[in-house]
């Protein structure tokens, strides 16, 4: 590739340029692995988040009793708490897709990431929004239904939910880029 030396007849040297590009859908596919390794570190950074709160639950039920746990007076976890904690094993159907562009494994992770994650999100979101906007209007904590250490319960979930909401809608969509980025790659 050195400019040195003598050019073919009947070319200027340029002719290279087609040669060398990569096919739009490896770059789609590779931009959108590793943002979406990236959305899955922080599913994990929030699962760490959701364990500090069901570690109370979780050592009751096997019967370990640590005080300074018990004295903080924990609420009890609700169905969708446990569902969203579960969704964390999906990521491995998402981080395995990646080896070989697994197209059945990147459509399972994309269906069950909206069913496992995004759903109990949505929910929770629903659940609690008449708790917050009782306290956003009047900021009064004695028309909240949960309060834990003086804050409604409600605003506390919705901070955690918020984010969630946000990092399961970019898993979401960047699972499905991939899902369209490597069917066009089996199709061809």
């Amino acid at each position: 590739m050195s400019s040195k030396g003598r050019v073919v007849a009947g070319t200027d040297g340029s002719d290279f340029g087609h040669r060398q590009r990569v096919a739009s859908h490896y770059q789609i596919s590779a931009l959108n692995k590793s943002r979406l390794k990236f959305c899955i570190f922080f599913h994990y950074l929030l699962f760490v988040v959701m364990m500090c709160k069901l570690s109370d639950d979780i050592l009751d039920r096997l019967d370990i009793f640590i005080l300074e746990l018990q004295e903080l007076y924990i609420p009890k976890p609700r169905l969708w708490e446990w569902l969203w904690a579960s969704s964390v094993v999906l990521s491995l159907f998402g981080l395995t897709s990646f080896k070989n562009n697994s197209l059945s494994s990147i459509r399972f992770y994309a269906i069950m990431t909206f069913a496992m994650s995004l759903c109990p999100i949505l929910y929770a979101l629903v659940y609690y929004f008449n708790d917050l906007w009782s306290f956003m209007e009047t900021r009064d904590l004695s028309k909240v239904k949960e309060q834990w250490n003086g804050y409604p319960v409600a605003l506390i979930w919705y901070t955690f939910l918020v984010v969630a909401l946000q990092i399961h809608f970019f898993q979401l969509y960047f699972s499905i880029k991939l899902w369209f980025a490597w069917n066009v790659k089996k199709v061809n």
